[in-house]
């Protein structure tokens, strides 16, 4: 009795062990993310032909039923090896081929999913979103973006995943793993796409473009965050004052003001800053680097913003205007002090004598009054000034220049008030 119901449990093992790895395969491949789209066709379901394509299939399932079936009642041995040697025939004889792309496949199943490419087919759709899909696999791992389920879990810091091939990334960042390298620099990476990404830095390429100004990306993410410019969108915002910004990077940065966090410091003079960038510039004092030059006149800058700034010498141009008299100016921060003007505005007041000034830098020279300073010396006489401009009126005298000259009677005077005092007997003014 024994001996007669061994083939049949036998049989019944390897239909199970058939069954298991085949269903094993679809969930690793669904697991991986189904980046191919063949890999997505390997689940064990029957699919229907498709209408209109000529598939000529023959079901090797059955065929591999009936052979062992026919076997049962012999010896176990001939079941095993009739098994193994068909079963390894499916493996190496490709027979099914597409007959669009000529793609070879050992399985019929796997052909029958590789037919929905060609015709778009996606019979199964998500009930949450109503997304299709042309796999059950791929269906199965989407859902659990609705569910929250992540069965996958990381073995050093815990961290869950939704599928088989996220978590074997996430393993490179423990291991250290960066299987991709990039042809051009040698650089390598965790993720083909993240060489993708960064191959465009070598080739240019900007496939995504903004629709308002036609201005081009190399990410999709780089695209968004200047959608923000024309939305005005800005989805992060503070928590202690409430300012809002475009970027989380943005939202980080200014949440240090708050915190007074200065993460990076000078190795030279020990000085911290809040932000990466800010620190690099502040090296360049140290190192004397100066990565932008003038065109015009050769001189070099240690930031993008003051060459900017001195390209407007040579241009002339004037970008900042005055609402109220329309005056221009090469740099916002003139401006804004210009319209102190028409405020009265004096932010900037004397602690000695509670005097208001329009700059720091006015404000400064004031303080020289009280302290007594004099840090401009003549070098003929040694008399001591306290202003620049003062010393170089005082210069004159040893020069004997006169660069102001009346345009009455050709008088010349060595200093603009002078001759402005020396008008007066032309026009009869009366101070």
């Amino acid at each position: 009795m024994q001996r007669e119901d061994k083939p049949s449990l036998l049989l019944s093992l390897h239909t199970e062990t058939k069954q298991e790895s085949l269903g094993s395969d679809c969930n690793i491949r669904a697991q991986c993310g189904l980046v191919d789209s063949e890999m997505a066709s390997v689940k064990i379901e029957d699919c229907s032909p498709t209408p209109g394509l000529n598939v000529n299939i023959k079901d090797e399932d059955e065929e591999m039923y009936n052979i062992r079936e026919s076997n049962s009642k012999g010896d176990t041995a001939d079941v095993d090896t009739c098994f193994i040697s068909r079963q390894d025939d499916y493996k190496d004889n490709k027979s099914h081929c597409c007959s669009l792309c000529g793609k070879g496949f050992s399985f019929t199943s796997l052909l029958k999913k590789h037919m929905s490419i060609h015709t778009g087919e996606k019979p199964y759709s998500c009930s949450d979103c109503g997304k299709g899909f042309s796999t059950s696999c791929e269906l199965e791992v989407h859902q659990r973006i609705h569910t929250g389920e992540k069965p996958f879990s990381c073995s050093d810091c815990r961290k869950g995943f939704s599928t088989l091939g996220n978590l074997k990334v996430h393993m490179r960042i423990h291991t250290g793993e960066k299987p991709y390298s990039c042809s051009g620099c040698g650089k390598s990476f965790c993720q083909s796409s993240q060489l993708q990404v960064h191959q465009r830095i070598h080739t240019g390429e900007k496939p995504f473009s903004c629709s308002d100004c036609r201005k081009g990306f190399s990410t999709l993410g780089n695209l968004k965050v200047h959608m923000r410019i024309h939305t005005g969108e800005k989805p992060y915002s503070c928590s202690g004052c409430g300012k809002s910004f475009y970027q989380s990077s943005q939202l980080q940065v200014h949440q240090h003001i708050h915190s007074g966090e200065k993460p990076y410091s000078c190795s030279d003079c020990g000085k911290g800053f809040s932000t990466l960038d800010k620190h690099k510039v502040h090296q360049r004092i140290h190192s004397g680097e100066k990565p932008y030059s003038c065109s015009d006149c050769g001189k070099g800058f240690s930031t993008s913003g003051i060459f900017k700034r001195h390209m407007r010498i040579h241009s002339g141009e004037k970008p900042y205007s005055c609402s109220d008299c329309g005056k221009g100016f090469s740099r916002s921060g003139i401006l804004k002090v210009h319209k102190r003007k028409h405020t009265g505005e004096k932010p900037f007041s004397c602690s000695d004598c509670g005097k208001g000034f329009s700059t720091s830098g006015i404000l400064k020279v004031h303080m020289r009054i009280h302290s007594g300073e004099k840090p401009y010396a003549c070098s003929d006489c040694g008399k001591g000034f306290s202003r620049l401009g003062t010393l170089n009126d005082h210069m004159r005298i040893h020069t004997g220049e006169k660069p102001y000259s009346c345009s009455d009677c050709g008088k010349g005077f060595s200093r603009s008030h002078t001759l402005k005092v020396h008008k007066r007997i032309h026009t009869g003014e009366k101070p």
